[in-house]
């Protein structure tokens, strides 16, 4: 599913929401059957940490770190055991195909491979969704191909993503999108219709899973 909108549209107001980042002001937001807007700090950090993986358009990556240490770094937080956080981080880079630069670190790989390292991060404590904010705003057009290609494959393996961008080419290779203006939404349905037209479509049954 895509979020899409100009500067000021929404889009990160609704990203914080739906990262547990801010609770609504009105209505409700129920993550796995969790009603957010009653959690107190304290629990919304924990659902932060077992149920969201974040990536962003600045990748976020500790430099001083190897690729596979950026990627345990969620584990650490949960409390994981080193032998089996170290195994899981490269599960984890090798479903992003970065295997072979595990030990890599951030200025010694290229933006679409540090891009890579941040999804695998955020794939690596098995969250219920993936939340990306302009995931190929700093990435070449051939780069940020390879990078939605690859959203596409964790798509059809069954990950949830929501990606939050401003370009109508990439929302409109996702089965949803949603487009936000002054804080509204003016229009749901197909990504392809939805990104492409600045016609209102009605709300689409059921939740597209990128």
């Amino acid at each position: 599913m895509a979020i899409i909108g100009q500067s000021g549209s929404g889009k990160t107001t609704l990203m914080n929401v739906l990262g547990c980042l801010d609770t609504p002001s009105s209505g409700n937001y129920i993550l796995n059957g969790k009603d957010v807007a009653r959690m107190n700090d304290d629990e919304l950090a924990l659902i932060r940490n077992k149920e969201i993986g974040f990536i962003f358009q600045t990748f976020q990556l500790l430099p001083r770190e190897t690729a596979l240490s950026n990627v345990e770094l969620p584990l650490v937080y949960r409390g994981v055991a080193a032998r089996e956080r170290r195994e899981r981080a490269k599960a984890a880079l090798e479903k992003v195909q970065l295997g072979h630069r595990m030990h890599h670190r951030p200025n010694e790989l290229s933006g679409g491979q540090r891009q890579r390292v941040a999804i695998a991060r955020a794939l690596v404590a098995e969250p219920s969704m993936l939340l990306a904010d302009e995931p190929t705003g700093n990435l070449d057009s051939a780069t940020g191909e390879e990078i939605v290609r690859l959203f596409e494959e964790l798509h059809r393996a069954g990950h949830t993503l929501v990606l939050v961008t401003h370009e109508p080419k990439l929302a409109a290779r996702c089965p949803r999108a949603v487009r936000l203006s002054d804080g509204e939404v003016v229009a749901d349905g197909p990504g392809r219709e939805v990104a492409l037209t600045n016609l209102v479509i009605p709300s689409a049954q059921g939740a597209g899973g990128l």
